[in-house]
């Protein structure tokens, strides 16, 4: 993460985004010197781009090229098999000034912007494809580690354009094999607005230039260099050595168009002169739009570098002092100066002429990105301690009920206040209904009975008796967890922080008996004569992701049996799954980096059949927002507890085989006691924009405690609480409005409002095999199901695409396969 801070007036540290900000000169021909680079580096930039041939070289490739051009016009019509095919010499030491040196591997090189890789004509393809692997491979020899290279000068979508951007995408898959330490950068412009492109002549004949001119004229398809740049990676197969380097115009473009390049694997945003705008004082800026997106592209973990392009400040040659130094002659003595003055000798020797070195004038472009990194906003404790650090960064899912976690993971979930301070608030809740009810209790003094299923290092217990202080309600506490280790840290803070007002049991918590009321003395009959109670509220903390992903359901169906059958309360109450087709071109890259190394971890053998826990940031959303019945974020299934004694009766039935079952998932080895957990969806998301799905993005929602009664609400007026009684209607509801209710969501659109700030779950992220592209106003048809067999739980899911061609019927253009996660399964 690139941060820098700044010390406020309070002597208080924040700490914000970096701009890294270069310098590349379109006109530069000549490698920099030493000297040279010092006084860019000395002007405030960080780095500088340098070409790797000069202009001697490109004179001797445009002889090539008229050669060959004239020879080939002489032989007339070329078939494939007799056709002018000229080879590129090697390079000498006349064609570049780029040499392995101290500085070589801090410069970007910058690949000859005159080649035509997308050229129909055959011998301008074939020379320009030759160039750029000559310039590829001597860079990675030099040193270098990154090569910008123009891209495309039209894009696939324009028609007879699709054979350039595919030639030119095939050309840069060879030199990626051919710079083995080298990350290519394509350059683009982020959607075609005039005067945006590279201004040096290509190798191009006059037709084809004319054509060019044809093609520019009408209206802009914002979305066509985009599409470019989607054949390029494709056909390189997501190699994680290539990215993109955006050409921001001065007219930003709609934000789908922003969001889509958000989620691509950005290296540098360029900004030339004709980008900014004068400002009252006569000074380079950028509006409010441009700003805004510095601001959120700043925000990603490995965010873009800035290229300031022909903006300044101009190289000054190094003085003559320097370029015509006389060398020593090493075979006379009297060349050299004696030890004691050698030192000044040196200084007055490379010292160049008065004014003719130090900082380069001021750069008002330069200037400006100053000003703007000063004015992001600093990152929250938040973002420095957890949630920048985890940005794309894939999980395997937890197997809850298979292994026994350490400490420093439930230390993790223990770092989030939010999630904890809800669950208090549902406990208060439900503790303050249970004394306005007068429900009756389960233990024999009155006390309410909570059970904390699942308590790991017992942050919830700690909660409750804290409830039961606020409320003055008395509790008595029952701690359940499988988990040895745990279970000795809890016996340990029964006996310093709970005063041993706990009652600690170590059981898998659908093994449990429930309370313990009373015992027989005699040792003979204990088991016979134990008696169990109930429970009356039960909290756990078994959610995943997806909401049901860590077995929630199942934890829970297991334990219900010691709930009370009349006024027992489940805390959660209920949860819901959502779903939300995604494009996020950097996820599936290391996806199938996973994959293609496999190796002994299950994850990565069936990495496209994993759903992975993920913080997802870089992404774009390609589902239109605010359509009628079809939402950017749909509901995919819903769990409630406690079950209906009708559902408990059939799961009794099955396990006692009374009842076939097995139809849930799998018919083998399964009487489907859990049948009743398995769900399935189909839901259909409306996309605007063409575009490409990589996977869907899952998350989920939470009641905790809604409340049972409509007691009399309050309400402030100029300081003073005034109790206002809320009008029932006859049903018992109140008229006009909903129940309130405790709630926790990690839904983009809703968490800000019922569970801001809290951190303990990322979202779910189920991978596609391959991307998936559709046209524009389509529609994405996800299908998913949660299956079991009685002993595992898995997901399957697959995404179509569909475009309506009349009122009452579609076609389908593209699909994926079907995914599955059984093979790395939840096991029950």
């Amino acid at each position: 993460m690139d941060i820098t801070s700044y010390n406020t007036e309070e002597n208080q540290e924040e700490v914000r985004p970096a701009l890294h900000i270069g310098q590349h000169d379109s006109s530069r021909t000549e490698t920099l010197t030493d000297l040279q680079y010092g006084q860019v580096l000395n002007s405030g930039f960080r780095f500088v781009t340098a070409p790797i041939t000069n202009a001697r070289f490109h004179e001797r490739i445009v002889k090539l090229v008229d050669d060959s051009l004239a020879q080939a016009q002489g032989q007339g019509k070329q078939t494939n098999g007799n056709r002018i095919d000229p080879i590129v010499d090697a390079l000498t030491p006349d064609d570049t000034t780029l040499f392995p040196g101290v500085y070589t591997s801090g410069f970007v090189c910058y690949a000859s912007p005159w080649i035509d890789l997308c050229s129909p004509n055959h011998v301008i393809a074939s020379i320009s494809r030759q160039v750029l692997n000559l310039e590829v491979d001597y860079a990675n020899f030099c040193g270098v580690r990154s090569i910008i290279v123009p891209g495309p000068r039209q894009d696939a979508a324009q028609a007879g354009n699709g054979l350039g951007v595919a030639q030119y995408a095939r050309a840069i898959q060879e030199a990626l094999l051919i710079g083995t330490r080298i990350s290519l950068i394509i350059h683009l412009p982020m959607y075609r607005e005039p005067g945006l492109e590279e201004k040096i002549a290509q190798l191009s004949i006059a037709e084809e230039e004319g054509k060019g001119k044809e093609n520019a004229k009408g209206d802009i398809d914002i979305f066509t260099t985009w599409d470019s740049w989607h054949v390029i990676r494709t056909v390189c197969d997501y190699n994680d050595k290539l990215f993109v380097a955006l050409r921001i115009p001065r007219v930003l473009p709609a934000k789908e168009l922003q969001t889509r390049w958000f989620s691509e694997p950005l290296q540098y945003l360029t900004y030339s002169p004709a980008t900014f705008q004068e400002n009252k004082a006569g000074h380079p800026s950028l509006g409010k739009a441009h700003q805004d997106l510095i601001g959120v592209y700043m925000r990603l973990k490995n965010a873009p570098y800035f290229l300031l392009c022909d903006a300044g400040p101009e190289v000054k040659p190094d003085p003559p002092s320097i370029t015509n130094q006389k060398v020593p002659d090493v075979s006379s003595s009297s060349d050299f100066p004696s030890l004691g003055s050698a030192p000044a000798a040196v200084e007055e020797a490379f010292q160049p002429p008065k004014n003719e070195q130090g900082i380069l004038g001021h750069n008002a472009y330069l200037a400006y990105f100053r000003h703007l990194e000063r004015q992001q906003e600093p990152y929250s404790d938040l973002e420095l301690s957890t949630l920048t650090n985890f940005q794309d960064w894939l999980q395997s899912p937890l197997q809850p009920l298979a292994d026994n976690l350490e400490s420093v993971t439930y230390e993790v979930f223990e770092g989030d206040p939010v999630k904890y301070e809800r669950y208090e608030a549902a406990i208060v809740e439900a503790l303050t209904e249970w004394i306005e009810q007068a429900k009756p209790t389960s233990s024999l003094d009155g006390e309410v009975v909570i059970a904390v299923a699942g308590s790991g290092r017992g942050p919830l217990v700690t909660r409750a008796l804290r409830a039961s202080k606020i409320t003055g309600v008395p509790v008595k506490v029952w701690a359940v967890e499988k988990n040895p280790n745990a279970y000795v840290y809890l016996l340990r803070q029964n006996q310093t922080v709970w005063e041993g007002k706990v009652s600690v049991v170590k059981t898998d918590m659908r093994a449990w008996k429930g309370p313990v009321l009373s015992s027989s003395s005699s040792p003979s009959n204990a088991d016979s004569s134990v008696q169990h109670g109930k429970v009356d509220i039960l909290v756990s903390e078994l959610l995943g992701s997806f909401g049901d992903n860590e077995l929630s359901p199942e934890c829970l169906d297991g334990i219900q049996h010691v709930l009370s059958p009349t006024h027992g309360i489940s805390i959660p109450s209920s949860y819901t799954a959502h779903v939300s087709p995604i494009s996020t071109p950097r996820l599936f890259a290391d996806i199938k980096a996973r994959s293609e190394l496999g190796g002994a971890e299950p994850c990565n053998a069936n990495a496209f059949n994993t759903p992975w826990v993920v913080r997802l940031f870089a992404l774009d959303f390609v589902a239109a927002r605010g359509v009628p019945d079809h939402p950017r974020f749909q509901q995919a299934w819903e769990f409630a507890h406690p079950l209906t004694e009708e559902t408990m009766d059939q799961i009794r039935k099955r396990k006692e085989g009374g009842v076939v079952g097995g139809g849930g998932g799998c018919m083998q080895g399964g009487v489907g006691a859990n049948d009743h957990n398995a769900r399935s969806c189909c839901l259909t998301f409306v996309c605007r924009h063409r575009g490409v799905v990589h996977g869907l993005a899952g998350y989920f929602e939470a009641v905790l405690y809604e409340r049972q009664l409509q007691r009399r609400q309050e309400q402030r007026e100029e300081g003073e609480e005034v109790e206002v009684e809320v009008e029932m209607g006859e049903d018992g509801e109140v008229k006009g409005a909903e129940k309130p209710m405790v709630e926790l969501s990690i839904l983009p659109e809703q968490i800000d409002r019922k569970s801001k700030d809290m951190v303990s779950w990322f979202p779910i992220f189920f991978p596609l095999k391959q991307p998936l592209y559709f046209p524009a106003d389509s529609e994405l048809e996800v299908t998913m199901w949660r299956q079991t067999d009685d002993a595992r739980v898995w997901y399957e899911w697959m995404v179509e695409a569909f475009r309506w061609v009349s009122a009452t019927e579609r076609i389908k253009v593209g699909g994926s396969e079907l995914c599955s996660s059984r093979k790395v399964a939840c096991l029950m």
